[in-house]
């Protein structure tokens, strides 16, 4: 028989490319979101995470070999983040019938283990770049590990494997979800290329001209079902990235020239797409109207907040890849491919003119 995954928030950016991944190597998936989008291939569970017994009735039947936990909800506070996303890890392992047989589970998480939460992002006693995963956890609050405490004490209660996936910037396709820099950034090339605006890096300077990589979607789905496969990842914590490195001096250009724009010159100065996009939702609408586009609302594709956040960082970051690399681990994608690629998605399902 062929095995089956529970992929919990497939309807985000990592959720759906790791459904994709699931359904086209055989696997039988249940996707898992408050909404169920359409997926082929993919059998929709609508469920809230907060709600424990709501979770439990929707997980009746469900007995996966893997769980992939690809999903978290953003509050107001640190404090709210750790105990809202930390009770929907612990539902949602709760709320799943026993193991009838090996499972394992698998939580993504991100780089903000070494850099902080948005509260206190990239600042005090930061370990050395490239991040390693042997480097521990910072001296601050954080959901990241509030989430991995949840799973370490299931694993430990009903005998699973587990790992925990530590992604840089993630490259893929949703609608509505709130952390998308590629989405993000194709729309304001779109905006810039209607308005004649300057296409002006948001950022900060040592974005521009420091180190940096990314991680596509894909990528960190191919990470995550190596783990579920590999018994010497099973227990074990992975950072994942495409595998190359780059200069937002670089991809601005090369993002600009896809788009047909000129980019702005950098003199240092951030711009934050926040205020650059503040008035926009009116003008998206109408290239919509004109161009028969599937998302008229801004919203709902662009999270400039996001992208500010990780433009803005005054600080490089890279990530080792060490260690799962002498695991067998050989995946890459080039990030520049990886963006256009993404692009090209966005056009062909008409998100984009």
């Amino acid at each position: 028989m062929g095995k089956t995954a529970l992929v919990v928030g497939a309807s985000g950016i990592v959720g759906n490319a790791t459904a994709t991944l699931l359904t086209q190597r055989g696997w039988a998936v249940h996707g898992l979101a408050r909404n169920p989008a359409a997926q082929d291939g993919v059998k929709p569970v609508a469920a809230d995470l907060r709600d424990a017994a709501a979770t439990a009735t929707a997980l009746k039947g469900v007995d996966p070999d893997a769980v992939f936990i690809t999903t978290w909800l953003r509050q107001d506070s640190e404090a709210e983040n750790i105990r809202v996303n930390s009770a929907m890890v612990r539902n949602l392992l709760n709320g799943l019938p026993a193991p009838t047989r090996p499972r394992h589970v698998a939580l993504v998480t991100g780089l903000k283990h070494y850099l902080g939460p948005f509260e206190a992002y990239g600042k005090g006693a930061l370990p050395q770049t490239p991040f390693r995963e042997e480097q521990g956890r910072l001296d601050v609050e954080n959901f990241y590990y509030a989430q991995e405490d949840e799973l370490f004490a299931a694993a430990a209660r009903d005998g699973f494997t587990w790992s925990v996936h530590r992604p840089h910037t993630v490259i893929g396709k949703a609608v509505g979800n709130a952390m998308n820099m590629g989405t993000t950034l194709a729309v304001y090339a779109t905006l810039c290329r209607e308005t004649g605006r300057p296409f002006a890096f948001p950022g900060s300077a040592a974005q521009w001209n420091g180190l940096t990589d990314m991680t596509d979607a894909g990528q960190l789905a191919e990470q995550m079902l190596w783990a579920t496969g590999t018994k010497a990842a099973q227990n074990e914590a992975f950072n994942i990235v495409n595998g190359d490195i780059f200069r937002w001096e670089w991809m601005w250009s090369r993002i600009a020239q896809w788009f047909g724009v000129e980019p702005a010159p950098f003199d240092g100065t951030p711009r934050p797409l926040e205020e650059q996009m503040a008035g926009d939702a009116g003008l998206w609408r109408t290239i919509a109207q004109r161009e028969g586009l599937a998302e008229p609302d801004l919203a709902r594709l662009a999270s400039p907040w996001h992208t500010d956040a990780d433009l803005g960082r005054p600080i490089e970051v890279v990530t080792d890849m060490s260690k799962s690399r002498r695991l067998g681990f050989t995946g890459y994608r080039a990030t520049d491919d990886a963006f256009f690629a993404l692009f090209e998605r966005l056009r062909a399902d008409r998100l984009l003119p």
